[in-house]
């Protein structure tokens, strides 16, 4: 398409009000592709109808209330096969800072995080290492497992043995294998990050990552809504996704929730740069990218829905996604760092709480798994009367 072509179209977009858009989102409708694409690609004078709405709508469906996990973050293993180049957090073997945790320092963690009021146990991973590296392979016939999930399993039954709750995020994993972890597990995760395949293209951030492509990501996240998984997912901005692109990812999301009912939460994150990844000197996203794609989130899911923005990775804009839509802040850990983004550390709640209540909001506890799935329908039998115990504590301690 020629330039003025493309000049014509951005002014036509930038021309039309998206108020009979937002409109639409107030009364309930379900809106389309192009329709959230001109969200979140507002024009500037009318950004701050954009929050109001979304506000409006979170408000309805959440009232004023922000929630958190208090978690432990183990991560597994930092062996990956993938290579995205936005990544610090995996590894190659021999590595320096390559690791794989063994059971006692699982157990050992989990049992400090209990100490310190942690429910969740986020067990965080490289996406099949034993594919390509035959260190890793050795390393698993040692602990007597056949597979990084079949591990996985023995981490979740040990973090529950210590008090925990277990979420499972291991990348891309088949039907058999979250069935397997279903019992162990409260929820699982994966985020698609975006709908492009472009990004897996030749030059892209994903070039080098087979588990990124997303029809592959799609797949697990529905298949999970099918094993009747509390799932959470997201978007990642800024690693070379279009701004159309972001509404599509969001319109995807939506319509696999529509189609199972499993998604609990939706993030919505930012590429932060770091000077050792490939994208160093890539741009990140700023606060008014991040604020309209949690808008549009809010308008395209629903006032149901939970969306989520990571309060470390933002510091300075908590008051910004609040106004723009967010009911939740995700995980926060009172005894280890990020491992994806180390220089990025957790909020202190205390803190964190000021900055809700200045904004009107209370800031509260819930578990990794939502409140709306703690029943029989999402919740195996294996792990469903220690969920309730252990949330009928944390509603009676709240503040």
């Amino acid at each position: 398409m020629a330039f003025a072509e493309l000049a014509a179209i951005s002014f036509a977009r930038s021309a039309a009000s998206i108020r009979p858009v937002l409109d639409r989102a107030l009364g309930g409708a379900r809106l389309t592709e192009a329709e959230a694409i001109a969200l979140i690609d507002c024009p500037a004078s009318e950004f701050e109808d954009l929050l109001a709405v979304a506000g409006e709508l979170r408000d309805r469906g959440k009232g004023h209330a922000i929630t958190y996990s208090r978690k432990v973050f183990l991560p597994i293993t930092n062996l990956c096969r993938d290579r995205c180049t936005y990544c610090t957090f995996r590894k190659d073997p021999g590595d320096p800072g390559a690791w794989t945790m063994m059971p006692a320092e699982i157990a050992e963690w989990s049992r400090r995080g209990h100490e310190l009021g942690c429910k969740e146990a986020l067990m965080c991973l490289g996406d099949k290492p034993e594919v390509a590296f035959k260190e890793y392979r050795a390393t698993l016939d040692t602990l007597g497992v056949r597979s990084t999930i079949e591990y996985v399993g023995r981490a979740c039954a040990i973090a529950i043995g210590e008090g925990l709750l277990p979420h499972t995020n291991a990348g891309l994993m088949s039907r058999d294998e979250m069935a397997m972890l279903r019992p162990l597990n409260v929820s699982m995760g994966l985020m698609l990050e975006s709908i492009s395949p472009r990004l897996r293209a030749r030059g892209g951030a994903h070039q080098a990552a087979p588990d990124k492509d997303p029809a592959l990501r799609m797949k697990m996240i529905d298949e999970a809504g099918a094993l009747r998984i509390p799932f959470t997912s997201g978007i990642l901005l800024g690693i070379g996704e279009t701004v159309a692109e972001r509404a599509q990812s969001l319109i995807a999301l939506r319509d696999s929730h529509e189609r199972h009912g499993h998604i609990q939460e939706v993030i919505i994150q930012n590429f932060r740069a770091k000077p050792e990844i490939a994208m160093a000197s890539a741009p990140e996203p700023e606060a008014y990218e991040m604020a309209r794609a949690i808008a549009t989130a809010r308008l395209v899911l629903g006032p149901a829905m939970n969306v989520q923005a990571p309060p470390n990775l933002s510091p300075g804009e908590i008051e910004l996604f609040i106004r723009a839509g967010i009911n939740d802040f995700g995980g926060i850990s009172p005894l280890s760092k990020d491992y994806v983004n180390p220089e990025a550390p957790w909020p202190h709640l205390e803190r964190l709480g000021e900055r809700c209540a200045r904004a009107g909001f209370t800031l509260g506890e819930r578990l990794a798994v939502y409140q709306e799935y703690i029943n029989d329908e999402w919740l195996d039998p294996a792990v469903a009367t220690n969920v309730r115990a252990i949330w009928e504590r944390t509603r009676g301690t709240a503040s």
